[in-house]
Parts: structure tokens; sequence; C-alpha cells
């Protein structure tokens, strides 16, 4: 008999594919493999309009215009296109760009580029609970501020955004704003139309899509965001994105986003009991257990805490039946406090003793009241023999 698999609990690192997903992916590289620029046969044709249709469905998912989306390898390259691309439009006019202190890398490594290119880069930081008020963006805007870039949802804590309200702060004095949705996008609302957002990136794999695809909503009017391209080739994706578009997964994308769409509601209902009651368990089993991050303004399927006294890394190394993490997926392997939790104020010894949590689609009561027992028995080991 073959070893049970660990229970997957790193759903904000990635998600496994759903098997509609995975089905329709088999499909299309089995019985369409044409290119979609080629315009002039019929498999040409059919990988063209299969790649339509998956535009249009991540297009819904975020009510934008399928005109307005631009397909990529994923959020990273989405946040290098929209940042770098818009630096290069402005080349001539640098201005300010403003940003949190808890971004992820796919963002702040781009920032630091336009650092070194002569831009003025404000960072902000969040509240105690990891949210970023509006007051503190509306704080450093300037007379040339052309940008300002918050994750929707943060990656470690989970903890949401005011999006609506940046986007009317940001339409108010003239200046753009973009968002990384990476972790949000299928999780809870977003529409770009009503929360005033101009960039937004989209990765297939963290909502049970396949790895490789991702998007890059850039408005087109009210206003026209205007980008230069990174790469350059052929005429794809608007001239934006050249290369040959990787059809399966491309369509795979949009069936992922369909389906997150369709079940959005029920399914944060589920993963946010589920988060609740795993909480629950440990908490009340356990002293010196803290909550990091605003306990309501929350993605569903996220929990992130700290266990007083005992390491992050003696946490993962004894839980090889789950598999969970300290932090984000880029930086997992540092022994280091992670600078999101110090950002809050939490003490870094505190700070080097935090698991996240994600749960996703295929997350069961059973795996959560057995992920329970095992962190909890884990807990009072470690202690009882550091006594």
């Amino acid at each position: 008999m073959s070893p049970r698999a660990p229970i997957y609990l790193d759903h904000h690192a990635t998600t496994p594919l759903d098997p509609r997903v995975l089905e329709l992916v088999h499909q299309v590289q089995r019985d369409h493999f044409g290119n979609a620029g080629s315009a002039g046969h019929a498999y040409g044709w059919a990988a063209a309009k299969l790649v339509e249709q998956a535009r249009e469905k991540v297009a819904a998912l975020i009510n934008a215009s399928p005109a307005e989306m631009v397909f990529t390898s994923g959020a990273t390259e989405a946040d290098n296109l929209a940042l770098l691309g818009l630096a290069d439009a402005w080349e001539d006019r640098p201005g300010q760009v403003v940003t949190s202190t808890f971004e992820h890398e796919a963002v702040a490594g781009p920032v630091a580029e336009l650092d070194r290119r002569g831009w003025r880069v404000a960072r902000v930081g969040p509240d105690p609970g990891g949210v970023l008020e509006c007051g503190s963006v509306e704080a450093v805007l300037t007379a040339d501020s052309r940008l300002v870039t918050v994750m929707a949802a943060q990656n470690e804590i989970g903890t949401i955004q005011p999006l609506a309200e940046m986007g009317r702060l940001c339409k108010d004095r003239g200046v753009l704003f973009m968002t990384d949705a990476a972790q949000a996008a299928g999780r809870i609302p977003l529409d770009v139309q009503a929360m005033g957002i101009d960039l937004l990136a989209l990765s297939s794999h963290k909502i049970h899509g396949p790895k490789g695809a991702g998007a890059l909503f850039v408005r087109r009017r009210d206003p026209r965001v205007v980008l230069r391209p990174r790469q350059f080739g052929g005429g794809q994706e608007g001239g934006l994105r050249p290369g040959t578009l990787d059809v399966p997964a491309i369509a795979g994308f949009g069936e992922a986003c369909r389906l997150a769409a369709e079940g959005m509601a029920d399914e944060a209902a589920r993963l946010s009991a589920l988060r609740d009651d795993l909480w629950q368990r440990i908490s009340t089993a356990l002293e010196g257990v803290t909550l990091n991050g605003c306990p309501r303004r929350r993605l569903p399927g996220n929990l992130n805490f700290s266990v007083a006294g005992v390491p992050s890394h003696r946490l993962l190394a004894g839980l090889t039946t789950l598999a969970v993490s300290s932090g984000s997926a880029c930086s997992s392997g540092s022994t280091e406090p992670s600078p999101v939790l110090l950002g809050l104020g939490v003490p870094a010894d505190l700070a080097r003793c935090s698991l996240r949590i994600g749960l996703g689609r295929f997350t069961t009561a059973e795996e959560i009241a057995e992920a329970g027992d095992r962190i909890i028995g884990l807990v009072r080991k470690l202690r009882g023999a550091a006594s």
C-alpha cells in the first residue's frame, strides 16, 4: 500500500487542478493543437476561438471587457508588464509611485526597479490588523503621483484591502490605480468598474487552473492606460505580449475562472466555516497562540497564527503529514521572521513562530479535524521537550 499523501493546506502557494479544468486542458491538447495565430486554416481558427472564449471567461470574473485582457504566463509577468510598461511609456516624465510595505515580490521587485530609474517611491505601512488605510495613502500623494499599486489581498495573512475606497481616491486625484489580485480573484468578488481599477494582475494556478497562465487587465477608456511592451516579436495580445499562445493553459485558465465565479459565494461560506473551526480547535486547546491579521477583513480560507516558543521551522519539520507553510512560497525556506508580520508590530520572537494555512476547494471537514489534532499534538510535544 502506498503511503497516504499529506493533507494539502497551502492553497495560497498554489492550488490543485480542478478535474473539470484538467479534462478540458487534455481535450484541447489532444484535439486543438493549432497555432491561434494561424489565420489561414481551420486548426488556427479553432485555437483562436478557444483563446477568445477563455478571454471572455477571465474578463467576466472581474467585470472587464474581453478586449481589456492581456494573457501572460502568470501574475508575476503581468505585474512586471504593468509597472515597467508604464515606466517605459512615461520615461520622459517619471514621477511618484505609491505602494504598500507588504506587497508580493512580483510587485516589490519592479517597484524597486522604478526606484533605480529615478522614480520616487512612497511605501505605506498597514494598520496593526494588516489593512492599508486609505487615509495613509492619501497623505503621501503629491502633485506628480502617477500610480498607486496595492495588492487586493495579502498573501501571508489574507487581509483584504479597501480597493473601492482607494479607487475613488485615485480617480479624484487623477492617479492610476493598480492591484495584484492573484490571491483575491475567484475567492472574493472583484469588479474593476465599481472599484475604479486601471490595472489588475491575475494568476491561473491560484484558482485551480494550470500553471503558466495569467492575465493583465488594462483599462481601455476613462482613462486609457498606455503601456509599452517588455518583449518584442509577433503582434500577439495587442503587441503587449508577443509569442505563440499556450492555448491549452489559456483554455484551462478561462474554465477555472468560470468555475470560481459560479461557486464563489457558497465556497467562501464553506471555507470560512472550516477555517473558523480549525482556529477554534487550536486556540481552545493551546495557550500562547496568536492570530495574525484582522479576523474579519480576511480571505475565506486563510489562517495565519503564531505559536509562542515554537519556531516555524520546528513546526514544519514535525508536520510532515500536513502541507502548510510559514509564509510566502517565494521565501518559505527562510528562518528569518516574516517582514509582513514585523510590519504589523508582531514581536520578532513571535514572527519566527508563525504558520500560514490556506484552505481550498477540495479541503474537507475531516481533514480540518485531523489537521487540528496534529498541530495541537505536535505543539504539546515540542513544548514538553523544551520544558
